[in-house]
């Protein structure tokens, strides 16, 4: 059995202004880089035998402090892991978006990526995953509204809340059957940031 970790890359300052980041090449602030320390020491503790990582420098910059801890496993970036592509919205906050085209900004063709689209690159790379590292434990280090989806797709049956913060982790196991999701969203390590 597969075992995947998936981790949130730590914060941006467009997080933290509530801009849509999406394909952006945003990079983390300061905060960021700190989370993303604090989550490399929690795995430095856990075994993993590879790590995959989107390749926007939030994602791999998270990735690559993450890796420094773990000397020998091998760290590769993989273009399907990237956020989804948020067409016109990518740099507005919500007040912008709902300013610029009203309420029913949401049915509008703004040129964001359809969720079938991100769902189908996000079980591509799961398939890969399952062939490549049978019976191991693959981390991956990418967005949050890529994984809240690709998690929807991967355990459809289990209500997991909206929202998955910055450098969570969330564990599942690849079944041949069902997958299980063992944590969700966890973030225990961020308790030891004053």
């Amino acid at each position: 059995m597969t075992t995947i970790g998936f981790v949130r890359h730590g914060v941006t300052a467009w997080n933290k202004e509530g801009r849509a980041q999406g394909s952006s090449d945003i990079p983390l602030d300061e905060e960021g880089i700190a989370m993303a320390e604090h989550v490399a020491k929690r795995f430095a503790e856990e075994q993993w035998d590879v790590i995959y990582t989107s390749p926007l420098v939030r994602a791999k910059k998270t990735a690559e402090i993450i890796a420094v801890g773990k000397p020998g496993v091998s760290l590769l970036e993989d273009n399907r892991l990237r956020e989804f592509g948020g067409g016109q919205i990518e740099g507005t906050t919500e007040v912008e978006r709902l300013a610029k085209w009203g309420q029913s900004w949401r049915e509008l063709e703004l040129g964001i990526e359809l969720d079938d689209e991100i769902i189908s690159r996000g079980m591509a790379f799961i398939e890969d995953m399952k062939a490549a590292h049978a019976g191991q434990r693959v981390l991956v280090v990418s967005h949050g509204g890529f994984i809240k989806r690709l998690i929807g797709a991967l355990v459809p049956d289990e209500d997991l809340g909206e929202k998955v913060d910055n450098t969570s982790l969330t564990v599942v196991e690849l079944g041949d059957d069902e997958n299980l999701c063992r944590l969700f969203n966890c973030t225990k390590h961020l308790e030891l940031i004053d």
